[in-house]
């Protein structure tokens, strides 16, 4: 895995400033072949996307997702109508390819973006499949998406545990996707901006292999997007990596109108990585 970079930028808003600072990296993991998983790390959208159906269906599901959405985010601003029809855009690129003809084939989308729509900011995140958007706030983390999975569903109904949720043998199929048999509307969620917001972003290859408190326990201990997403990818490799693994961090700083007239909103910098911190003490 070539080591992260964190990159960061200034986004004016009215009552002045965004500090953004993110980092991504997606590996193949320890048992599998091939990496099915693609990502999108480009203000002001954030995805992962993670595929299936097939050795080349699920590289091909993936990538067509984030190419169709990677257009969104080059023109600066996202809505919702923007990110439906890339996703139906993409539904059409996988169809054109005869190796993804399988009913099995599609890729999840989940991710966030930062929406200057409104008078005041705010966060929307976007999910279809069982792909995560985590929201680390006040050194308290808590997933904000649902996944679109049949365990999730059993849990919802009262018939699983959580606990008993993370064993079963259903836990790799998923009740939505993008792909030729499937929607493409995925479901949102509005948050608020708040000064020190972290959001991390990962497909399902993180989440096997840690816990939501291994997740906030690495990102407490790495401040810095670069290191956090080494940290937490080692874990996950080291914990036995049984697929392919994907990660977004991604942090946020509220910048009052005074600081913020020192900066430019057009600056986008590159950092150089850093080296994870690992101690679980």
């Amino acid at each position: 895995m070539p080591d992260p970079t964190t990159h960061s930028r200034i986004v004016d808003v009215p009552s002045g400033a965004i500090e953004l600072r993110w980092a991504a990296a997606t590996d193949t993991g320890r048992r599998r072949d091939s990496n099915q998983d693609a990502l999108l790390a480009d203000y002001p959208l954030f995805i992962v996307a993670d595929g299936m159906g097939g050795h080349i269906g699920g590289e091909i599901a993936s990538a067509s997702a984030v190419e169709r959405l990677s257009a969104v985010a080059a023109r600066g601003s996202v809505t919702p109508e923007d990110i439906e029809d890339a996703l139906e855009r993409a539904v059409g690129d996988i169809a054109d390819h005869p190796e993804t003809t399988d009913d099995g084939t599609g890729t999840t989308v989940t991710g966030v973006y930062l929406d200057l729509s409104d008078a005041e900011p705010h966060w929307t995140t976007l999910n279809i499949g069982d792909s995560r958007v985590y929201l680390l706030r006040d050194e308290a983390i808590a997933q904000v998406t649902t996944d679109h999975s049949v365990v999730q569903e059993l849990v919802a109904a009262g018939r699983l545990s959580p606990e008993e949720a993370e064993q079963h043998p259903y836990g790799n199929v998923i009740t939505r996707a993008v792909g030729p048999s499937d929607g493409v509307t995925p479901d949102y969620v509005r948050l608020d901006v708040v000064d020190g917001d972290r959001f991390v972003i990962c497909s399902d290859g993180l989440t096997k292999e840690l816990t939501d408190y291994g997740i906030l326990h690495f990102a407490l201990e790495n401040d810095d997007p670069a290191a956090a997403v080494s940290a937490m990818m080692q874990a996950a490799l080291e914990n036995g990596g049984r697929d392919n693994v994907t990660i977004v961090v991604l942090n946020s700083r509220v910048v009052e109108e005074a600081e913020a007239g020192a900066e430019s909103a057009d600056v986008a910098e590159t950092t150089e990585p850093r080296a994870p911190s690992t101690d679980t003490d």
